[in-house]
């Protein structure tokens, strides 16, 4: 056998071998046009069954059960890039230190994270975990 009939069988076997051993899994579901539920807010349980955020290309809003909270939107491949956020300022007994909590992680442009179905939101000082709503 040649050295270049060698060199084609090696590669016959080789290649597919290699391209085994480095195929990735699936892509992340994208995160625009979504809704996520809040599973919990700084470890804790949300105080509301409302607690959401709606992600779109450019903005996002979010609530933890009485105000409303809005932004603009920049989606990086780990951070949310939000600011400012703007917020109804009703007084709901309560919530308001949910509300606060995730009005300060997002205005901190989070990293997040997605696995599956969940989202994990991380910034200096608060974190949540959401599940997408269906």
């Amino acid at each position: 056998m040649t050295k270049r009939n060698a060199l084609i069988a090696l590669g016959t076997v080789a290649v597919p071998l290699l391209a085994a051993c480095t195929t990735a899994g699936a892509a992340p579901a994208p995160i625009t046009g979504t809704t996520w539920s809040f599973v919990s807010i700084d470890g804790q349980k949300p105080v509301s069954s409302k607690a959401a955020i709606t992600i779109q290309a450019d903005s996002l809003s979010a609530s933890a059960g009485c105000n409303g909270m809005g932004s603009n939107l920049t989606i990086t491949p780990d951070r949310l890039m939000v600011g400012p956020v703007i917020s109804t300022q009703m007084f709901c007994d309560g919530v308001m230190e949910q509300e606060r909590a995730v009005g300060k992680l997002l205005g901190a442009s989070p990293q997040y994270k997605v696995v599956g179905d969940t989202m994990t939101l991380t910034a200096p000082g608060h974190s949540a975990k959401l599940v997408r709503k269906r």
